[in-house]
């Protein structure tokens, strides 16, 4: 989600020089814009909260410059004020505290140039909680796969708007696999020693099969949600969700094996999903010099010496809630072949390992094992080696071979 702020943040600042664009245009970055962009959502997890601060950049930059040095903390409606602190890339705050019914809270900036920043005052939404993940095998849009739905109901039908956050965590098992692996060892030269008629030999270099010595066959890769997944329930006669969050394609490498996916459900105000919903219809339109230009379009923090400043961001104050589910490739496609792997071309290709004509392929051998080209997965231990591309034998060229915490076999 962060990546598409940034998206838009850009977008925003180009519409102020750009109007309706009928004709190509080459564009010139002359009236640049500095603007501060926000990105809070405070819970009711007792947590340490964060909140992100960063201009927007231009287009030659390679990404967002952080707000640095900034005072930021939140106030509620009973006096109590909750101070953060820089912490790698975000202001978190110093002691954990979690958002409770009834309060109003607001959040203050003050950077470290003196310009002040508020919010308008926000309540913790309703407290409704995920009653179940499920995946189940169905055909979207002609694609067969694996449909995970979020499901939950809000017996008071006050809940009405949600934003959804995930991370995935999968099992890779590379294909081909040995437990042994070459390394090129060097050994040093010896000088010539005319008393005793030596006249010296020169230093070399020779290949060295030897057993692995960490994990490299079974890894863990985790990622996270980018887009803005939203939901609404107003055309509902009750609050009820079945909302798909996430779909996979059975051909999808990442569900080969064994796959989890934790689901984040935020329960939003009217004011908060409006904003986040014109972020995602952004996000969409296409190029920054589309037809479709909305201008700019605030969000909840406004500047305190200059009201007409412009600022990106939205303050919000959700109920959160989450839930886990696993399942195995061989659960819903029973005696189905796996899905290709992540490396398409995992050929095991042979060399001998001498100097000269063909098939001697000494130097390419060296060559490919010296620069981790190719990895080792079978050899006679003298001349012959068989070698493939190293996601196909070593999963951690991509991946991490430590196990996540919360895994469940």
């Amino acid at each position: 989600m962060k990546k598409n702020i940034y998206k838009i943040s850009l977008f925003l600042i180009l519409t102020f020089a750009i109007s309706s664009c009928t004709e190509q245009y080459v564009f010139q970055n002359t009236d640049f814009e500095s603007a501060l962009v926000v990105e809070g959502t405070i819970t009711n997890e007792l947590k340490n909260q964060t909140i992100r601060l960063s201009q927007v950049y231009q287009l030659e930059e390679t990404g967002p410059k952080l707000e640095k040095g900034a005072n930021v903390f939140i106030s509620d409606d009973q006096g109590n004020e909750y101070q953060f602190a820089e912490k790698d890339t975000v202001y978190e705050s110093i002691t954990p505290f979690r958002a409770e019914p009834g309060r109003k809270y607001q959040l203050k900036i003050k950077t470290s140039e003196g310009k002040n920043y508020t919010s308008d005052e926000q309540v913790l939404t309703t407290e409704t909680k995920i009653d179940n993940v499920t995946a189940t095998v169905e055909n979207v849009n002609g694609q067969r796969g694996v449909q995970i739905n979020v499901n939950s109901f809000d017996p008071s039908n006050t809940s009405k708007y949600y934003r959804y956050e995930y991370t995935e965590t999968y099992k890779i098992i590379a294909p081909v696999w040995s437990n042994i692996e070459a390394v090129m060892v060097s050994y040093p030269g010896i000088p010539a020693n005319p008393d005793e008629d030596f006249p010296g030999s020169p230093g070399g270099e020779y290949i060295s099969v030897r057993n692995r010595n960490r994990e490299t066959r079974t890894c863990f890769s985790t990622k996270k949600s980018a887009e803005i997944i939203l939901n609404n329930t107003n055309s509902l006669s009750e609050d009820r969700v079945h909302f798909p969050v996430r779909f996979l394609s059975n051909q999808n490498y990442i569900i080969s094996h064994r796959y989890t996916i934790f689901v984040k459900q935020y329960v939003q105000n009217l004011a908060a999903y409006t904003y986040y919903k014109t972020l995602k219809d952004l996000s969409t339109s296409g190029s920054v010099l589309s037809p479709k230009q909305p201008g700019f379009f605030y969000g909840n923090i406004k500047s305190v010496e200059n009201p007409s400043e412009k600022v990106i961001g939205f303050f919000e104050v959700s109920s959160v809630s989450s839930e886990r589910i696993f399942f195995n490739y061989a659960d819903l496609f029973p005696g189905e072949r796996l899905p290709p792997y992540y490396e398409s071309d995992c050929t095991i290709k042979d060399f001998i390992d001498c100097e000269g004509l063909p098939p001697c392929s000494g130097p390419q051998l060296r060559s490919a094992i010296r620069s981790r080209e190719l990895v080792l997965v079978s050899t006679n231990y003298s001349s012959d080696y068989g070698m493939v591309k190293p996601p196909c034998g070593d999963c951690t060229t991509f991946s991490s071979n430590i196990v996540p915490p919360f895994w469940i076999d």
